[in-house]
């Protein structure tokens, strides 16, 4: 068995935690988020951390050349760094927890932390390193960099459109992102599969990494 997608559940980093939204009005209504337009490039530039409560990274295969298999880490941290007057001094950095990896099936956990595909005894962690950021439009930046699985490091490029900002019950300015690419597994060492007795494989090579973000500005 085995399959990927990532999601998450974490807690959000520590921020300031200020007093709640003032309620509005007697009774006490529940604070909630506010939404702003986008930000001045001033707003916009400084250093973002990725909120895991709130964002997931994901990923989807083929099983049994039927049907997608979905899963998540449920253990991983982000920054980035956004020049919005220069994107290409942007960067972005990630690190993800390999054994944390959740498809709500035990047994196929346990395969995909095997040596057969992720060896996480041997490599705890995915990384990703960005070596290069342009702003394609407004709304899109295009990010491109190394993903590391196991001991193999490859590059990979993903587009980000920004799904709006928010200002948080807790003063927190919030940006989301959403993305999404296809990789093939094979390139990074996870070759594992069994043939079908119909045709086919169990495991698509294919892979679609699909990313939700929530970043709140820290710096």
């Amino acid at each position: 068995m085995g399959l990927f997608d990532w999601f998450t559940t974490k807690s959000a980093p520590a921020r300031a935690e200020a007093s709640p939204a003032p309620s509005s009005a007697a009774g006490g209504a529940t604070a909630t988020a506010v939404a702003v337009a986008d930000p001045s490039a001033d707003e916009l530039t400084g250093t973002w951390t990725i909120d895991p409560s709130h964002s997931s990274l994901g990923f989807v295969a083929r099983h049994a050349m039927v049907t997608n298999v979905r899963g998540t880490f449920d253990e991983f941290e982000g920054t980035g760094v956004i020049d919005a007057a220069n994107p290409a001094a942007s960067s972005a950095t990630v690190l993800i927890a390999a054994a944390s990896v959740n498809t709500n099936v035990a047994d196929r956990d346990g395969h995909l932390r095997s040596a057969d595909f992720f060896d996480v005894e041997t490599y705890p962690e995915l990384r990703f390193a960005s070596t290069a950021v342009e702003r394609v439009d407004a709304e899109t930046f295009r990010v491109t960099g190394d993903l590391t699985i196991k001991d193999v490091t490859r590059p990979v490029t993903v587009d980000f459109t920004s799904t709006g900002f928010a200002q948080d019950p807790f003063g927190n300015l919030r940006a989301g992102f959403e993305g999404a690419t296809s990789i093939n597994r094979k390139d990074w060492g996870l070759e594992w599969n069994a043939a079908l007795e119909t045709g086919g494989v169990l495991v698509s090579e294919k892979v679609k990494l699909v990313f939700d973000i929530s970043a709140i500005k820290s710096a």
